[in-house]
C-alpha cells in the first residue's frame, strides 16, 4: 500500500509501499480517505515518544484518519462499511495514518462519522479539536473572563477562539495583520500581532488590569516568562508545548497547566457535537495528496499555519 513513511528518526518522510496491515480480534482495519496534518507528526519523526514508546520502522506518520472499514475481527467495535473517523494509536506499530489503510486498536478514539460528514472534515477535528477542547476547559473560559490566545491562527488555535468566545469570554488573539479579519470572525474580540511589538505591551494597553488566562500553542519557556505578568493573580497558564514550570508559578499566585492531550472516544463525540452546534470551528486550510504529504510537513515546521491541512489519500 502506498504510505509516508520514515526508516529512522530523524530521517526526511518518503513515499513507501507497504505490506497491508492486518486486523486483530479486537481492531478494525480502515481504508483512510483522508488524514489530518498535525505539527504531532513531524514531532515524531524527529523523535518525540522515542522515550516512552518502542518505535517500529518503517514508522508510517499520522495520527487522525477518516475512512471506512473494510476488514473486522470478530470483537470489533465496528463493523464492514461502516464510515469513522478519530485519533489512531498505530504508532507504536509503525501503523500511521498517512496510508491507504490503518488499524483501528479497540481503545482507540474512534468513531461513527456523523451524517453529511465530509471526509476531508471529519480528518481535520480528532487532535485539533479534542486539544481545543481540553484547553478551555483548563483555562476556565466562561462569561465575564478574559482569555489570551498565543498561535490562535493554527490548527487548535482557531477552535480554541471560536470555542472560548462561544463560552462568553472576551477572546484576545495573536494574529498577522492578513489573518486577523478571519480571526476577529471566529469569535475574537481583539487581535494583537508579535511583528508590531512587544506583545505583552499591546495586551496592557488594552486590558490594564491584565487577563484571567493564557492559552499559549506555540511558546518557548523565555517567551511565556514575558508573558506571565499579564495575569491577573489566580489567573491560569496553559502551554500545549511543555514550556511552564507549574511551581514556579504557584509562587507568583499563577495556576500554571502544561497540557498533554488525552484523546478518548467520548471527547471525540464532544468535539462533534460542538462543531454541529456551531459552538467551536475547525478549519480546512489546505487539501492535498498523499504523494505532497512531505513537502506539507516541511511546512508545518516552519510555522504560520492558517488552519488545518487534510491528505487526501
Amino acid at each position: 500500500m502506498r504510505s509516508i513513511a520514515i526508516t529512522e528518526i530523524g530521517a526526511a518522510p518518503a513515499q513507501l509501499n507497504l505490506p497491508e496491515p492486518e486486523p486483530g480480534p479486537a481492531e478494525a482495519r480502515v481504508r483512510i480517505i483522508a488524514a489530518g496534518l498535525n505539527p504531532l507528526d513531524w514531532k515524531i519523526a524527529d523523535g518525540m515518544l522515542k522515550d516512552s514508546v518502542a518505535y517500529s520502522f518503517p514508522l508510517i506518520l499520522g495520527v487522525d484518519g477518516a475512512g471506512v472499514v473494510d476488514e473486522a475481527g470478530p470483537d470489533a467495535r465496528f463493523g464492514v462499511g461502516e464510515q469513522v473517523f478519530g485519533r489512531f494509536s498505530g504508532i507504536p506499530r509503525g501503523l500511521g495514518t498517512y496510508a491507504e489503510y490503518a488499524i483501528a486498536a479497540e481503545d482507540d478514539a474512534v468513531v461513527p462519522m456523523p451524517d453529511g460528514m465530509l471526509y476531508t472534515q471529519a480528518a481535520a477535528l480528532p487532535t485539533a479539536g479534542m486539544t481545543a477542547v481540553q484547553v478551555v476547559d483548563e483555562a476556565g473560559a466562561e462569561d465575564g473572563t478574559s482569555v489570551l490566545v498565543v498561535g490562535a491562527t493554527g490548527g487548535v488555535g482557531r477552535p480554541a477562539v471560536s470555542l472560548a468566545a462561544s463560552r462568553g469570554a472576551t477572546v484576545i488573539a495573536t494574529a498577522r495583520a492578513d489573518a486577523a479579519d478571519a480571526i476577529r470572525g471566529l469569535g475574537a474580540a481583539e487581535t494583537v500581532d508579535h511583528g508590531r511589538g512587544d506583545l505583552a505591551e499591546q495586551v496592557r494597553a488594552v486590558h490594564r488590569d491584565g487577563v484571567d488566562a493564557v492559552i499559549d500553542l506555540v511558546s518557548d519557556r523565555a517567551a511565556t516568562e514575558s508573558l506571565v505578568p499579564l495575569l491577573k493573580p489566580g489567573g491560569t497558564y496553559i502551554s500545549t508545548v511543555w514550556a511552564l514550570n507549574p511551581d514556579a508559578l504557584e509562587a507568583q499566585e499563577i495556576r500554571g497547566v502544561n497540557v498533554q492531550s488525552v484523546p478518548t472516544p467520548e471527547l471525540l463525540e464532544r468535539v462533534v457535537e460542538l462543531v454541529q452546534t456551531g459552538d467551536m470551528r475547525i478549519d480546512v486550510e489546505e487539501e492535498i495528496s498523499l504523494p505532497d504529504a512531505p513537502a506539507a510537513l516541511a511546512r508545518s515546521r516552519e510555522g504560520g499555519a492558517r488552519g488545518k491541512t487534510v491528505i487526501r489519500v
